[in-house]
């Protein structure tokens, strides 16, 4: 990192790609909006890249900040987990962690976070099972694992869980750059209806996308579906349609290389949760403790139920 890059701006630069908003970025970082907007400028000038497309809804991530965006969250987790370290590891804990998660998470989200937590608890082991999301509330609620992870938007009944939302994830439009709907800043779900869907099956994905085109009274023109995110990936960057998903998963490049970008839609669409659950009554042991509060701590959860937590 340049000696002329600072924690600061990379935090204020997360911040605006989170919001997708000078304003909100500034009032969540408790900072002017001119600090937000001087901190992009400035990392900008330093890359000699346009992080951000501004557009009338707020700023867009480019390629290069989607690209960006990757490496200064890893620079603020890793400062972030090497305060941690030294409390962590008085704890001397050791032990197991029983944790079973849903195919987006273990994909998209879960190993980088193991690697973490190792980093902090050495000698705690993490036995991982794949689940499809009934499985993980089963699981959960009958022992079998300590912790869940999984697309909380689709859990049933979430009160029977103690539960934690740690991502909240904007569903936005994957279009190739020269498709029509490209040109439109912010396409409608009746613009997108034009056009062959590409439809994700996986982790309950066709479910969720449908509950959100049926409440506005429409459906998508189902072109393809597929359990695959990098099969959706690769049709959407060789033009064979579009497809609405999270930025949790969203990557700017195809695996051949070919380009992809993403679209605010016009009409509400709810955004994708992923989060963690355990038994609400039951205590969780050391090793399980010390997982779910990593967790929390990385993300700044503010959505748990802070009763169940800790007993």
């Amino acid at each position: 990192m340049s000696n002329k890059v600072t924690l600061r701006q990379l935090r204020y630069f997360v911040a605006a790609a989170d919001s997708h908003q000078i304003s909100i970025a500034a009032t969540n970082q408790h900072v002017s909006q001119s600090a937000i907007t001087h901190a992009v400028l400035a990392l900008e000038e330093e890359l000699g890249v346009r992080l951000f497309d501004r557009v009338p809804q707020g700023v867009l991530l480019t390629a290069e900040g989607q690209d960006f965006l990757h490496h200064a969250r890893h620079i603020l987790d890793s400062m972030r987990d090497a305060m941690s370290a030294p409390r962590f590891r008085a704890h001397d804990l050791a032990g197991s962690v029983r944790v079973a998660a849903s195919y987006t998470v273990l994909g998209y989200f879960l190993p980088e976070l193991m690697a973490r937590f190792r980093a902090g608890y050495p000698k705690v082991d993490i036995d991982l099972r794949d689940l499809d999301r009934p499985g993980i509330e089963q699981a959960v609620l009958s022992g079998e694992v300590d912790v869940g992870m999984a697309i909380l938007s689709n859990v049933t009944s979430r009160e029977r869980f103690g539960h934690a939302t740690l991502i909240r994830s904007r569903r936005q439009l994957w279009v190739a750059p020269q498709h029509p709907l490209a040109q439109l800043a912010s396409p409608s779900l009746a613009d997108i209806a034009q056009h062959p869907y590409l439809l994700l099956q996986a982790d309950e994905g066709a479910t969720s996308t449908m509950k959100y085109w049926q409440s506005q009274g429409l459906e998508p023109h189902i072109g393809f579906r597929t359990g695959s995110i990098e099969s959706v990936r690769g049709l959407v960057a060789n033009g064979f349609g579009v497809t609405i998903l999270s930025d949790m998963v969203f990557r700017p490049w195809s695996l051949e290389g070919k380009r992809i970008e993403a679209r605010p839609i016009f009409d509400a669409i709810p955004h994708m949760e992923m989060g963690i659950l355990w038994q609400r009554e039951a205590p969780l042991a050391k090793p399980a403790q010390a997982f779910q509060q990593f967790l929390l701590q990385a993300f700044g959860s503010q959505e748990s139920e802070r009763n169940n937590i800790l007993k």
